[in-house]
């Protein structure tokens, strides 16, 4: 399905201009194609077909995310064995998720699908411990996530990183944080993120959505799929993917 989603220069032109530029409307997207809007839509099927593009309505408006992490996996399956021992685990997430939030249109979207209960990984995202077991630079988190809490996490230097105070909280399915990186400086803006958690048999899966990500910020992507790949990991083997690249 990826192979036959890459296999159209329309389509990879699609997953570039959201590669530069995420959470765009179909009007924006087809103002970049010569193409008509029924024939981008047709695309955008094929791609979402795929996992490769997330749809999110917002009031009238429906907004398209790259999800990059499909596109990982089959770099680790095809390609990591061949260049190194040891390839990366990623996960193979799958989801679409559509949920209102007060926060308005998120900026960066990623989705994963972990073989595990609702009961692990909301353990998983909620216990300092846990946090600070699969975390890939933290090995020590301060205050489990409970409403109006802080959870800090703290590099093995001692140092202080990212600090979270949890907003809101649905049992088992939705937890809302602000998102302070420390690791940016005393003055770097705070943002908010939120994890949605679906049930689905054995697997579970979620969603991750960062809101008011302020710019020269956009380096927090490549941070949530390290921080994907070792909570699966973790839940699925046991084994987190500690300082993975």
């Amino acid at each position: 399905m990826i192979f036959k989603a890459l296999n159209d220069p329309a389509r990879r032109a699609l997953l570039d201009s959201l590669r530069r530029k995420d959470g765009q409307s179909l009007s924006e997207l087809e103002e970049q194609l010569d193409m008509s809007r029924f024939g981008v839509m047709k695309h955008l099927k094929v791609l979402e077909d795929a996992h490769l593009v997330i749809p999110r309505k917002q009031g009238r408006f429906k907004y398209h995310y790259l999800n990059a992490l499909p596109l990982q996996e089959m770099l680790d399956r095809w390609v990591a064995p061949f260049l190194r021992p040891q390839a990366q685990m990623m996960s193979d997430l799958k989801t679409r998720l559509e949920r209102e939030t007060k926060m308005g249109k998120p900026d960066f979207m990623m989705q994963t699908f972990i073989r595990c209960s609702q009961d692990a990984l909301w353990d998983a995202l909620t216990k300092a411990d846990q946090m600070a077991a699969y975390h890939f630079m933290c090995n020590e988190v301060r205050g489990d996530a409970h409403p109006d809490t802080v959870t800090e996490f703290v590099k093995p230097d001692g140092d202080p990183m990212l600090r979270q105070i949890t907003t809101e909280m649905d049992p088992k399915t939705r937890i809302a944080m602000t998102f302070e990186p420390l690791f940016m400086g005393p003055k770097a803006p705070a943002s908010h993120m939120v994890y949605l958690i679906e049930e689905q048999g054995e697997t579970c899966k979620l969603t991750i959505e960062h809101y008011d990500i302020a710019p020269g910020q956009e380096g927090f992507a490549e941070g949530w799929a390290r921080l994907a790949a070792s909570l699966k990991s973790y839940l699925e083997t046991g084994k987190a993917m500690k300082g993975a690249a």
